[in-house]
């Protein structure tokens, strides 16, 4: 599984992308917004520091103007995703870029349907949104599932993107479920390397090290 960082925090991104974690980085307005940057700026920036795929997200509602917005994006950089809403005018601009050869991202997905339709539209990636199915009292690994068989059973070649990540265990479900990429928030990827067991073992250690007057360098 493929791991996306979920941020436009350059300095998260950057230490994430030297271990080896980062395969892509997904955008959206808020996470523009909170980086306090222009989007070009920005965007390019971390185009430059990523070799993957890098989702920055048209803001119009409109076909034709998304359309013009992504072709404006896809100027940024060769490794640029076009993130369109999976609206009916987002699935107009989906097929429109993708017949161009760009890569496209539809998101705000939030069932089954949508994501069929996202596929026929020839989306390069779906992003189903878990955490806020989740907020409903919804099992979003649920929609990763069904979209999952969906796209086996008719070759589908579109990428199932799980987003909305708010967990650890989301990341690891996502990946038993088959989804192709999860995009999570730096914290998050981090904190899949925590474990109490982990901690009480290395406190253990250091422990009988000092006692034992260990030493290696």
């Amino acid at each position: 599984m493929k791991f996306f960082v979920d941020t436009a925090d350059i300095d998260a991104i950057r230490e994430l992308n030297e271990l080896g974690m980062v395969d892509g980085v997904t955008t959206n307005p808020s996470l523009i917004k909170k980086s306090g940057r222009d989007i070009h700026e920005v965007t390019k920036e971390i185009c430059e520091l990523v070799d993957g795929p890098v989702s920055a997200e048209v803001i119009a509602l409109t076909a034709e103007d998304m359309i013009a917005e992504g072709r404006k994006l896809a100027e940024i950089a060769e490794n640029i995703t076009v993130k369109v809403p999976l609206t009916w005018d987002g699935l107009k601009a989906c097929k429109v870029l993708s017949e161009e050869g760009r890569m496209v991202n539809v998101t705000l997905c939030f069932s089954a349907n949508q994501a069929l339709l996202a596929a026929k539209a020839g989306a390069t990636f779906i992003s189903p949104f878990i955490g806020r199915l989740d907020d409903l009292n919804l099992d979003g690994l649920d929609l990763i599932s069904d979209i999952r068989q969906i796209y086996d059973n008719y070759g589908y070649e579109t990428q199932v993107l799980a987003a909305s990540i708010r967990t650890a265990n989301h990341m690891s479900e996502c990946a038993k479920l088959g989804a192709d990429v999860c995009t999570a928030p730096p914290q998050v990827i981090h904190a899949m390397a925590n474990h109490v067991l982990t901690d009480k073992g290395l406190d253990a250690f250091v422990k009988d090290a000092q006692e034992a007057g260990i030493k290696i360098v």
